[in-house]
């Protein structure tokens, strides 16, 4: 979610506007003048749509070199709706994002599966894998000083694949919190703080669901 603020100027005529376009094309127009800037110097963006049928069209200025770039729209997908709201939140843990990348970085990603486990009593918040060197745990205490905030109700374990979830993580590389929700069916709202280089904040959502084909670990 990219907030209206973060922008210099932000209109939009209709109420929304829905449509598709290839990531890999946008990473490549943004990344036109390289992936960072020159000391001193730094790129402006202008996104333009004219409507529905036309490209998306990117402006884009450093050093006084303009260049235009046209992206093909396409037709939306049908977005899948986890029906995930605020109200049906069973338990939600607010972390500082060092505490996640420490997660990654010494769990077992060989596992096919991340557990975790969010509980108003010990262990409190546990991440597990089940990996080819044997089971592994991570847990952080309520009181742990990475943990921002802590709000659980319910004992809850659920297990997503790690192959969903390490999209997630080049997100969680630019984060400076996360918070990590699930409901009562133990649907996973990631959602990633994210501050740039003025201090303005924007955040990114990342949605999973519980993985049901894979047994209990004994």
């Amino acid at each position: 979610l990219l907030q209206a603020e973060i922008f210099q100027e932000f209109a939009v005529q209709e109420e929304s506007v829905t449509f598709r376009i290839n990531l890999s094309v946008l990473l490549d127009c943004l990344t036109i003048f390289g992936t960072s800037s020159l000391p001193g110097t730094s790129t402006a963006l202008r996104m333009c749509y004219r409507g529905y049928g036309y490209p998306l069209m990117l402006f884009l200025e450093e050093g006084g070199v303009v260049t235009v770039c046209k992206i093909n729209t396409q037709e939306p997908d049908e977005l899948l709706d986890f029906d995930f709201c605020n109200t049906k939140v069973v338990n939600k843990v607010i972390l500082q994002s060092e505490g996640l990348r420490e997660a990654f970085a010494e769990l077992d990603m060989t596992s096919e599966v991340l557990q975790i486990t969010m509980s108003p009593d010990k262990p409190y918040f546990r991440l597990s894998t089940f990996g080819n060197a044997g089971s592994a745990h991570l847990d952080y205490p309520k009181d742990s000083d990475l943990m921002e905030a802590f709000h659980c109700n319910q004992t809850q374990t659920n297990r997503y694949k790690i192959s969903l979830l390490k999209p997630s993580t080049k997100a969680l590389a630019l984060s400076c919190k996360v918070s990590i929700r699930t409901d009562a069916q133990g649907f996973l709202s990631l959602q990633y703080m994210i501050r740039n280089e003025d201090g303005q904040i924007c955040f990114v959502e990342y949605y999973c669901c519980p993985d049901e084909d894979i047994a209990e670990a004994e």
